[in-house]
């Protein structure tokens, strides 16, 4: 099993920063890849961004510019760093594992745009 746990969520105000963390722990031996979805109230989750095995990184258009993803291979951990923020941000950020054809999803960090 693999364990996926969020952190870094909280509230800021419009033009602000965040920095989510994602550590992942448990059976982990070939990860493909890893990324962040988020899912706001009444809409359904949405991808975010990827980052591979070979650190080829993918943005959703609506993030691209403002948001980088990162990862520290060395303590499975993956980061999203989080600039400019908009309310439209305002979310549940959930962390992604892809290994072996699994997905393995985080419980989710909140964050909070206020305008």
């Amino acid at each position: 099993q693999v364990q996926l746990v969020e952190s870094g969520g909280g509230l800021v105000q419009a033009g602000g920063s965040l920095r989510l963390s994602c550590a992942a722990s448990g059976s982990i031996d070939n990860i493909n890849a890893m990324g962040w979805h988020r899912q706001a109230p009444g809409k359904q989750r949405e991808w975010v961004a990827l980052i591979t095995s070979d650190d080829s990184t993918n943005y959703a258009n609506s993030v691209k510019g403002r948001f980088t993803i990162s990862r520290y291979n060395a303590k499975n951990t993956v980061y999203l760093q989080m600039n400019s923020l908009k309310p439209e941000d305002t979310a549940v950020y959930y962390c992604n594992l892809q290994q072996r054809g699994y997905n393995y999803w985080g419980q989710g960090t909140q964050v909070t745009v206020s305008s």
